[in-house]
């Protein structure tokens, strides 16, 4: 019988207390940008001696170089965003399993590989936004966003963005690619503007007017609630928002996670530092320094994200999504989504 979330989360920190004196090192490739993670690598670092060594860049570039490196990569641990990277990684061979009773049992099944090769440790909700003034009767779910009833008044970003590509494969593991063809067309034709600029940006074009409605992940509005956001925080106060299809799918979410490096030369470190981002510490770190959903159930939610509101999440395998991410990239080419 499994030990409790709980108590595992327990065992794991008195654990990594214990160890404080180890020596030895930790090579992270990340693709994860946010000084906020700065906290999660020191803690680490402090409770167990072993030094992190980061590699920061584009997730596709990293699973580049881990494959050109081969069998002589220092690589111990791939970070990355969105569930689409995880599993070109695990696809590319620059993962391993690994077998660990803490990542078993503190992250939920349905984040995490089935061969236990990545784990999900955080999460961020992508969602509809709107203009209170000026839409009485917001979308309440993606496929409303496709509404002729919207036409002009929908900004969202580039097909080549990874959050809508996860977004559409979800559509197609839902409804199955016709559907999905026919709603991706639909938003095309309800676009206010061509789409540019990143998840920020679609939520300034409704402060500045120039769209009515837009889709971003939570974790930048949440940010405009806990900090001065530039032409954002100042006006959020007109911006509503919706969780959609709350009656169906739930809202659906993008995922932030890792796994050890098929060749790590400090795999044990490896595993101690995925097991480290299981915490309650670790966790209350992406939800309060960045504005992420933790992955881990029963974990505090900051003020920022907890200002949002309670949601059905679509649990949908995260495999199941990636699977369909060809077909998604296939689809926005076909619409002319650019």
């Amino acid at each position: 019988m499994l030990k409790s979330s709980t108590c595992i989360a327990a065992t794991l920190m008195v654990t990594l207390a214990s160890t404080a004196s180890a020596e030895g090192e930790l090579n992270l490739y990340s693709s994860r940008h946010y000084d906020t993670d700065e906290r999660l690598y020191s803690d680490f670092e402090d409770a167990t001696g072993i030094t992190i060594n980061r590699i920061e860049g584009k997730a596709d570039e990293l699973i580049a170089r881990m494959q050109a490196e081969g069998a002589n990569s220092p690589a111990d641990v791939l970070l990355t965003v969105d569930t689409s990277r995880l599993q070109r990684a695990k696809d590319a061979g620059v993962l391993q399993s690994v077998d660990s009773e803490v990542l078993e049992a503190r992250v939920p099944g349905y984040l995490q590989d089935d061969d236990n090769q990545w784990f999900g440790f955080s999460q961020r909700a992508r969602i509809i936004f709107y203009d209170k003034a000026d839409v009485s009767e917001p979308p309440l779910t993606y496929a409303d966003l496709a509404d002729p009833k919207y036409k002009g008044l929908v900004c969202i970003r580039s097909s080549s963005n990874l959050y809508n590509q996860t977004l559409l494969a979800s559509v197609i593991a839902h409804a199955g690619e016709e559907a999905a063809k026919a709603w991706a067309q639909g938003v095309v034709d309800n676009m206010a503007r061509e789409p540019q600029g990143g998840d920020t940006d679609q939520l300034r074009g409704i402060v500045s007017g120039e769209c009515d409605i837009s889709v971003a992940n939570t974790y930048y509005f949440a940010r405009a609630i806990r900090k001065d956001v530039d032409g954002l925080s100042a006006e959020r106060d007109m911006i509503g928002w919706v969780f959609p299809s709350q009656d169906a799918e739930g809202a659906h979410m993008n995922l932030s996670g890792g796994g050890v490096a098929a060749n790590a030369p400090n795999r044990e470190n490896a595993i101690k530092f995925l097991e480290y981002l299981t915490s309650d510490q670790a966790q209350q770190y992406f939800s309060a320094g960045n504005d992420e959903y933790p992955a881990v159930p029963g974990v505090g939610l900051s003020p920022s994200i907890a200002a949002l509101g309670f949601f059905k999440p679509d649990d949908i395998d995260p495999s199941v999504v990636a699977e369909n991410i060809p077909a998604a990239q296939r689809i926005f080419n076909e619409v002319n989504w650019k």
